[in-house]
This record gives structure tokens, C-alpha cells and sequence, in this order.
């Protein structure tokens, strides 16, 4: 009987990996520090995917500012999701129209329904780009949807 642990324990790392394994890590930052890469080994649960952090302290950080409504972590872990593949663009974030003009906003790339809206977000700056583009408003409303990742 002793065994069973040791077997649960190492079932749950296989799927942790195999989850990982379908997330390309390569130039995501860390949600709560953005100087730092995100590691595979260093996550969180969020919105049906995984918000990928730099160390062991970044979650616990994330996890209360969630807990408190902070608009601005929230929109940050968002926007992981969607540049990690693990969220993906229903319609465009600000008329809710289909998908067309395409942009790079923080690493994740994003579509507009017209030359307006892509413009609207182009006028926005840094935080506050990210903060209307990847807010709980865009999430709330359907315009991006989580990605199930299969197992291997």
C-alpha cells in the first residue's frame, strides 16, 4: 500500500509536464515581474489554463491580488493565456465584431474588426493597452475563450 502515493505522485507530475509540454514558454515573462521568463515549474491555476511565473513567491502574489480584484494583475494573467495559446480570440475587444486587422500587443497577438479599432488600441500605451485589450470586460463578455490542451 505504500506504493500507491509514490504512483499518485508521480501520475500528477506526468500530467503537469504533459500540460506544460503543449505551452511554448519561450520569451513569456512572469506575470508578476516582467524583467523575469516564466518558468514551466513556477504556475498557477487561472481561468482553465496556467499563469506561469519566475519563482515560487509570484504566485502566492498573483493568487491575492486576484483575490482583491486587481484589474491590472488580472488583465496581465489574460493576456498570458492568450499569448501562451491557452486563450483564444472570439471577437474583436472592442466592437465585438469579427476578426481582421492583426497586432502585437505585449508579446500576444491580437485582432481587430477594422482599421478604427486596431487604431484605438495602437493610441493606448503600455499598461493601459494591455489593461483594455486583456481586461475581465474582454474575458467577461466572450471575446476570448479558453483552449483545452490535450494530454500526451
Amino acid at each position: 500500500m505504500k506504493r500507491l502515493p509514490i504512483i499518485a505522485t508521480a501520475f500528477a507530475a506526468l500530467v503537469a509536464v504533459s500540460f506544460a509540454a503543449d505551452v511554448d514558454l519561450t520569451d513569456v515573462k512572469c506575470v508578476m515581474n516582467p524583467k523575469a521568463a516564466a518558468k514551466a515549474d513556477k504556475s498557477l491555476d487561472y481561468k482553465g489554463g496556467k499563469v506561469y511565473f519566475c519563482c515560487n513567491n509570484c504566485p502566492k502574489g498573483f493568487a491575492s491580488k486576484i483575490k482583491a480584484g486587481d484589474k491590472v494583475v488580472a488583465a496581465k494573467g489574460n493576456k498570458q493565456l492568450v499569448e501562451t495559446g491557452q486563450a483564444k480570440q472570439a471577437k474583436c475587444p472592442f466592437s465585438d465584431g469579427p476578426l481582421n486587422e492583426k497586432l502585437t500587443v505585449a508579446g500576444a497577438e491580437v485582432q481587430f474588426c477594422c482599421n478604427k479599432c486596431k487604431g484605438k488600441a495602437e493610441k493606448l500605451t503600455g499598461q493601459e493597452q494591455v489593461e483594455e485589450i486583456f481586461g475581465e470586460k474582454a474575458f467577461e463578455k466572450g471575446k476570448f475563450k479558453p483552449v483545452k490542451h490535450e494530454i500526451k
